[in-house]
């Protein structure tokens, strides 16, 4: 008999189909993905302790959808989810404050919590991509994913991030290759250490490598995406 987390998952994947722009991609990129593993946390399969009531991965799986609802020019790719960013947005480098604010091309702005913490999640990292994004003038064609599609967190410990390691970032491998096959004229752009990683490893040409905006990189890396352009 199947739980109430899959019947959500099949609703939106058989419901919305026909009528959400993507949502056969997401869902493809989704299925690739494990979930229930320890310390490891499936953003569109999970569902979270702290999720709000109205949200949840069916919504996660819907938000996913919209953003991928471009003809991308780039494809930038991070390192993995944070907890306060797409573990509860389901979009990399996407905060919940982004979300309340309207932020984010494709998505609409949401009007309710997706969280139950006393304020809004908002990631710094989010912030100072989106906001290069936009300054630059590609937000609008610009796809954001990860290496690791899943939030790698201490153990008991679910508002914590940390490194994945290199069995992890394989898990994503699959995924990657679904969306290059997607978009094959996208140039791609790999921000930090671990994505240039498991993008050269996989015989994936870059257009760029640029500094992760985290711990003081956010100059570094709008330098190198206005290098890219």
């Amino acid at each position: 008999m199947k739980s109430r987390l899959q019947a959500e998952f099949d609703f939106a994947e058989t419901a919305q189909a026909q009528v959400m722009p993507n949502m056969s991609l997401a869902t493809s990129l989704i299925e690739t993905l494990p979930y229930g593993l320890p310390h490891l946390f499936n953003p569109w399969r999970n569902q979270c302790p702290h999720d709000a009531s109205d949200d949840g991965p069916a919504a996660r799986v819907e938000r996913l959808a919209c953003h991928l609802a471009c003809d991308p020019e780039f494809i930038i790719i991070g390192e993995a989810p944070g907890f306060q960013g797409c573990r509860y947005s389901g979009v990399a480098f996407t905060s919940e404050r982004l979300l309340l604010e309207g932020a984010i091309p494709r998505i609409s702005a949401l009007n309710y919590r997706i969280s139950t913490r006393q304020l809004p999640f908002s990631e710094p990292s989010a912030t100072i991509v989106w906001n290069t994004l936009k300054r630059l003038g590609i937000a609008e064609r610009t796809i954001l994913w990860n290496a690791l599609q899943l939030h790698p967190h201490r153990p008991g410990e679910l508002w914590s991030n940390r490194t994945p390691t290199t069995v992890e970032l394989a898990y994503g491998e699959p995924a990657l290759r679904i969306l290059m096959e997607a978009f094959p004229l996208a140039r791609i752009v790999a921000v930090g250490k671990k994505a240039e990683f498991l993008m050269l490893s996989m015989g994936i040409t870059l257009a760029a490598a640029v500094r992760h905006p985290a711990n003081g990189g956010a100059t570094a890396f709008a330098a190198g995406m206005e290098s890219l352009l």
